[in-house]
């Protein structure tokens, strides 16, 4: 069985990690909704979000350990030392990683991103091109990059491309998921409504 973490961090953007949760949830994804440091997680929207369990070795386990955004939640990611030394070992194990919105800060700072085709949220690639000048940064919706097996995505309206992303990189189909969530439709007449 497929299994992935989410991991979530204080600050972090709620409607990324809670669509990413959501998405792989009905595709019957095992997905775990991990605390970086305890299981009640304070959102930076003032949302308490409470997690399965905290961070520890049993990331390694997992087939994709996936990260939302928001600044402050990408920066306590980005800065936890345990975390990092898991998230290198996974990348060096050949495993998958996904980050959205700022948090691909976090995973150049791991060095997980270098010669990696990425995307985030904008202006952050400036920092990110500092600490992985060889990862080619792309303005598309959601980059993934199976040679390096990473997904990036762009920000918080992104969010649920990125999840389903992260099903479709793991094998999984979500065309009638799409379909049911009105997410084609979405897609189809973003346009029309602007």
């Amino acid at each position: 069985m497929t299994r992935v973490a989410v991991v979530f961090a204080d600050g972090c953007e709620e409607v990324e990690g809670l669509s990413t949760v959501d998405v792989l949830r009905r595709l019957n994804i095992d997905c775990d909704m991990v605390g970086l440091d305890k299981k009640v997680i304070h959102g930076d929207h003032n949302i308490l979000i409470t997690c399965d369990k905290v961070v520890d070795d049993s990331l390694l386990d997992y087939d994709l350990v996936a990260f939302p955004g928001g600044r402050i939640g990408a920066e306590n990611l980005r800065d936890n030392q345990k975390l990092a030394e898991l998230m290198v070992k996974r990348h060096n194990d050949g495993k998958w990683d996904a980050a959205m919105c700022a948090a691909p800060i976090a995973l150049s700072r791991y060095g997980v991103l270098k010669d990696t085709n990425y995307t985030c949220y904008p202006g952050f690639e400036d920092t990110i091109k500092q600490e992985c000048p060889t990862g080619k940064f792309s303005t598309a919706i959601t980059v993934t990059d199976p040679k390096q097996k990473v997904i990036t995505s762009r920000g918080p309206a992104t969010a649920w491309a990125y999840a389903y992303a992260i099903a479709q990189a793991l094998g999984h189909d979500t065309s009638q998921l799409k379909k049911n969530m009105l997410y084609n439709y979405l897609a189809d007449n973003i346009q029309d409504s602007l």
